[in-house]
């Protein structure tokens, strides 16, 4: 049977043609989807979001060891919070295979760096495979789960963008009985106390000598012979990106399984070449161990460190030019920075707080990461998930020691990351007797991936009803008095919030509570928030006096006529949030009848 699939949804049908009985993930772009379309095999595989990465990383180690084939996905940032069970799982080995997807972003066309996580494979001294495309991609992680039950080792599995979201045909197949392996207690194997962790420290490398010459014999590593002098060494996208520039016109030496290297291989290949070009994304790792071989090479001297290689860039490099394509002015161009959604519940908030003097915010990773932006200029940094409260202790210790007690930190984070990471750091705030102001942007989803659950919404990834997680008692039990819940909506309500957080003396938490806009609303949600969404606001042009003040609040279905010198509210955005009507001080705006 053929389909049409992306990467992610071939590495789906990948796990469910392996045999793989657990998979756990946070989501994270470019790997969201992975997670996603396993959850439709769920007669199979049991699958999950876990809180956050690490966690997802243990779970799928504990299926591991219990005997199932198990699968964690998470994108190339996620792994540095799963990189602590994940360098003492690679001393233990496995029961049942266990395979680690990043999702890395050459380019960063959503992340916040752009880390090469090929360097984890060498680091935790774990095996690697890298697909170039939807096929591969499904084929090759069935060979990564036999692989890791083989030679009793964790596998990391690395993707790229381009892998994930291109499409390609590809071939399926009927999925593998594979039975749950017994489950036997083994001290010796499990338990990394020193005195068994020497020893396996030695089986760890002495798995990496046998991995090497796997490595230098499967077809996964091939040579295209084109009758070249001129040879080209790729991996992953770069290979199906210098494909399409080069041709037939050199000799491939295409990587599928990228370590422990095939340096043999690699040797081999450059005999008798005159020209070596190595193509990879971001880090020098395939180059790098062709010099150390002795080998001279064409690598980062001639491609940029950082992006993607795609066509346009290996053109560019290597021959000064590109294809002739279309004359964009640019110059004529409407620029279209990102903004928040019309009826975000976090506009309002974030209107309020920039305007607030002798303030430094430290915020998150989620939607709200665009209120650095105007005209909001309400986040000052932020570096990680989990991080904001963390950082802005910090940074209140300081203010407080050097006499800016005037200087106050207001730390933001959404729901679903105080969950992933940010309860560790209110519980710091808590202990060390801080200051701060932390809100936590509850909008009942996971809104920047696009509206996965978590332990705040109520339902699994499966659908499943469960346990939600009570984020107000949760501040409570970290040691956090001071709390007060609001609608963010209610300007004079988020103002009087602030007030009151400014004038404590000791940490306070502000819960904006209000769904995203984009969410479908649960049962729960539809109690809690009778009537939200369900009407507009429509401006009175003979009331308008086009003082812009509307315009101020930032939602993208306002907009103002120079040629009327009015505002006007485009109807198919507005969902009816209030906000501008609240800041109009000439009561122009209002709200129609509800609507179905």
């Amino acid at each position: 049977m053929k389909m049409i699939l992306t990467g992610n949804e071939a590495m789906a049908r990948g796990a469910y043609e392996a045999g793989v009985h657990f998979a756990a993930a946070y989501p994270g772009t470019p790997s969201t989807e992975i997670l996603e379309n396993i959850a439709h095999y769920k007669d199979a595989i049991y699958a999950e979001w876990a809180p956050n990465e690490k966690v997802a990383m243990e779970a799928a180690i504990g299926a591991s060891i219990a005997g199932g084939r198990a699968l964690a996905s998470m994108k190339h940032v996620g792994v540095n919070v799963a990189a602590d069970p994940l360098f003492t799982f690679s001393y233990l080995g496995v029961n049942g295979g266990m395979v680690l997807i990043t999702a890395d972003e050459p380019g960063m066309h959503s992340s916040q760096n752009e880390q090469d996580n090929r360097n984890y494979a060498r680091f935790a001294k774990i095996p690697m495979f890298e697909p170039a495309n939807s096929q591969e991609a499904k084929d090759m992680l069935k060979q990564a789960f036999d692989l890791s039950e083989a030679y009793d080792t964790p596998v990391l599995y690395r993707v790229t963008t381009r892998v994930c979201h291109s499409k390609g045909i590809v071939m399926c197949e009927e999925p593998k009985e594979v039975p749950i392996k017994k489950y036997v207690k083994n001290n010796e194997k499990n338990s990394p106390v020193p005195m068994y962790s020497r020893l396996m420290r030695i089986r760890v490398e002495e798995r990496l000598n046998k991995l090497a010459e796997w490595s230098e014999n499967t077809a996964l590593n091939y040579i295209v012979k084109n009758g070249s002098k001129i040879g080209v060494i790729a991996s992953g996208g770069s290979f199906v990106f210098a494909e399409e520039v080069f041709g037939d016109q050199v000799d491939y030496l295409k990587l599928g399984f990228t370590y422990p290297l095939p340096l043999k291989m690699m040797a081999d290949f450059a005999k008798g070449k005159d020209k070596i070009y190595v193509i990879e994304e971001n880090d020098p790792l395939l180059e790098d161990a062709m010099k150390q071989m002795g080998i001279e090479v064409v690598g980062k001297s001639c491609f940029p460190y950082t992006g993607e290689m795609t066509p346009d860039v290996i053109r560019k490099s290597v021959y000064g030019k590109t294809l002739e394509t279309i004359h964009i002015e640019t110059e004529k161009a409407v620029p279209r920075p990102p903004t928040l959604c019309a009826g975000c519940p976090h506009r309002g908030f974030f209107y309020a707080l920039g305007k607030r003097k002798n303030t430094m915010i430290s915020g998150d990773i989620g939607c709200y990461g665009l209120a650095f932006a105007k005209p909001f200029s309400a986040m000052d940094l932020s570096v990680c998930m989990g991080a904001s409260m963390s950082i802005g202790h910090g940074a209140q210790k300081i203010f407080n020691k050097a006499s800016e007690a005037s200087m106050r930190v207001v730390s933001v984070l959404g729901d679903s990351t105080f969950l992933h990471t940010g309860i560790n750091s209110l519980m710091n705030v808590a202990y060390n007797q801080s200051n701060t102001i932390n809100v936590i942007l509850d909008n009942r989803i996971t809104g920047m991936t696009g509206h996965q659950e978590n332990p705040g919404t109520g339902f699994t990834l499966q659908g499943e009803p469960t346990k939600e997680a009570d984020i107000e008692a949760l501040v409570r039990a970290l040691g956090i008095d001071k709390i007060v819940k609001i609608d963010p909506n209610d300007l004079n309500a988020v103002e009087a919030a602030l007030d009151w957080a400014y004038d404590q003396h000791e940490p306070c938490v502000i819960i904006t509570r209000y769904p995203c806009v984009l969410k479908t609303f649960s049962e729960a949600d539809k109690a809690e928030f009778k009537g939200a969404f369900q009407s507009k606001c429509s401006i009175d042009e003979a009331a308008c006096r086009g003082c812009r003040l509307c315009i101020k609040v930032g939602c993208p279905a306002l907009s103002f006529d120079n040629n009327l010198k009015k505002a006007k509210i485009d109807a198919t955005q507005c969902v009816g949030c209030e906000v501008c009507k609240q800041v109009c001080p000439f009561d122009a705006i209002d709200k129609e009848v509800k609507h179905d």
